[in-house]
């Protein structure tokens, strides 16, 4: 079984969502829009305002406007005001216009905190005439938070399509504080363990509003004791002969920093420093066939110790209406890196990733939703830091907390070289997904969906795409395939959970070629 979720990760620092597949896995979502004071010219109101339960019932044709006397927050008996108050854009003395796109978005924003299971604003009767209170009425929610638990199986690679000779299981659990005393600071931890010794640790820090101002701030701790797999078709390497793949052990260790700003209510800009120690074995010779030549395996990692530095730049725009079942909306991140030699790498190159969904609500209360992902890495990047081909099919694990379990090659459905790549350069998946509500409450659990995903992914580096391995004619040439996945969506007062069946088909005999 296979679980996929909308994860709180260290690689994002405001804690957001990201997308991403396990073999087991249980998460919270976080949304952090930026603020923007409101904009109006003010106008005469009238002194026949009653207090309304929800400001979304006032909405219309008609512009109503009034002067903003005063934010009176309600129910937050765990959770400060001036933490509400983080997340509305409005002040008093603004011109509060109901009709006004981002009085919805407020709502969202708070709901997209993960402190909030309900959040509903209405408007009082102020002290004179056309001023009133807006109330921000919530219900909170637990925020100590099981982000991630997984429970997998990964897979020996075999000389032959179909179900793998052996299987390995791994595991791991990441935890956090989401709401630190009421403050809106976050406390995370996670580790994940898997065969031949593999370790990963992992350490979080995101404070809203860092030292009392309008930046935020993020810091993150990593330690990784792993090993990756090399090699397509028989493989020789003289460190490992028995093995049908040669082996690089390599381990990390650093951390980040960061800090972001709103842009809007709904768009933040980050930027973070990033700098590891890498010590990497790497074995002195080993080759393989790609398509019907045999060649020297390159690794993509430099031998011995040296230094990874980058620079990140990240800019979120989230307009989704829930964190985790939304039904319509936006989530959009672009997300820059680059290593130069100021900054101490031994690593030169840069990095791009854009992704983009996209939710609409259906008439008969069904859920639609279209996403686009894109990756590009020019230079000499570490292999890790490349797309792996496990993190675009949901048929194999994905990576955990970058640690790679799995030895198989990519399902092949179409009969591409696609069945050649591991990590490539660039990496494309467009994807929909169909949501049907099952079952929604007020306690525990809050939500439940069933839900059928499709689409089609492509990973290759840059030899790929002008040099395609010999073997491969016509359209085979080109390093695409299919995914697929249903399961369960479920949000509850622990998290957002995703239940997926994907990766069940791993261990059947469903895969195409092997080879040209």
């Amino acid at each position: 079984m296979r679980f996929l979720r909308p994860c709180r990760s260290a690689d994002h620092p405001s804690g957001r969502p990201r997308h991403r597949r396990t073999a087991l896995s249980l998460a919270v979502a976080l949304v952090l829009p930026g603020a923007a004071r409101a904009q109006a010219s003010p106008a005469d109101a009238g002194e026949t305002l009653q207090e309304s339960p929800s400001l979304a019932e006032q909405t219309g044709p008609t512009r109503v406007r009034y002067t903003l006397q005063g934010i009176e927050v309600r129910g937050n008996r765990r959770t400060r005001d001036r933490v509400v108050l983080r997340y509305v854009p409005f002040r008093p003395g603004d011109i509060l216009d109901v009709n006004d796109p981002e009085v919805e978005l407020t709502r969202f924003r708070l709901l997209g905190t993960g402190f909030f299971s309900g959040v509903e604003l209405s408007l009082r009767k102020g002290d004179r005439r056309g001023e009133v209170v807006l109330v921000i009425e919530v219900v909170e929610r637990n925020t100590v938070i099981v982000n991630d638990i997984w429970m997998g199986l990964a897979g020996e690679r075999t000389n032959e399509p179909g179900a793998p000779g052996q299987v390995f299981a791994y595991g791991g659990l990441d935890v956090a504080e989401t709401n630190l005393a009421g403050t809106g600071i976050t406390l995370g931890a996670a580790m994940g363990v898997g065969p031949d010794n593999q370790l990963a640790l992992r350490t979080r820090f995101f404070d809203p509003a860092f030292l009392g101002t309008g930046w935020m701030a993020s810091a993150s701790l990593l330690y990784n004791n792993a090993r990756d797999y090399f090699g397509n078709h028989a493989v020789l390497s003289p460190a490992n002969p028995s093995l049908p793949y040669a082996v690089v052990d390599y381990t990390r260790f650093g951390g980040s920093i960061g800090a972001g700003h709103d842009l809007s209510i709904a768009t933040q800009l980050w930027f973070d420093l990033r700098i590891e120690k890498i010590n990497a074995i790497v074995p002195l010779a080993a080759s393989h066939f790609r398509g019907l030549d045999r060649e020297p395996i390159v690794f993509n990692i430099l031998p011995g110790g040296s230094i990874l530095s980058t620079l990140r730049a990240t800019i979120i725009h989230d307009t989704r209406d829930e964190p985790i079942l939304p039904t319509r909306g936006f989530y959009i991140s672009v997300v820059g890196d680059t290593a130069l030699a100021p900054t101490g790498s031994d690593y030169f190159y840069s990095k791009l990733q854009i992704r983009a969904s996209r939710w609409w609500s259906l008439p008969w209360n069904h859920v639609a939703r279209l996403e686009l992902n894109y990756g590009a890495v020019t230079g000499n990047s570490p292999f890790f830091e490349k797309f792996y081909v496990g993190d675009f099919t949901d048929l194999l694990p994905d990576r955990v907390l970058d640690l790679n379990f799995d030895r198989r090659t990519a399902p092949n459905f179409l009969k591409t070289d696609i069945v050649e790549v591991r990590y490539g350069n660039y990496a494309a998946k467009i994807q929909g997904e169909y949501r049907i509500p099952v079952y929604r409450g007020h306690r525990s659990i809050y939500g439940v969906d069933f839900f059928g995903a499709a689409g089609v992914y492509g990973v290759a580096s840059y030899r790929d795409l002008t040099d395609p391995p010999r073997g491969y004619t016509g359209l085979r040439r080109v390093p695409i395939d299919l995914t697929f996945n249903l399961g369960f969506r479920i949000d509850t007062s622990a998290g957002g959970f995703v239940f997926a069946f994907s990766n069940l088909l791993g261990v059947f005999p469903v895969r195409g070629e092997a080879g040209p």
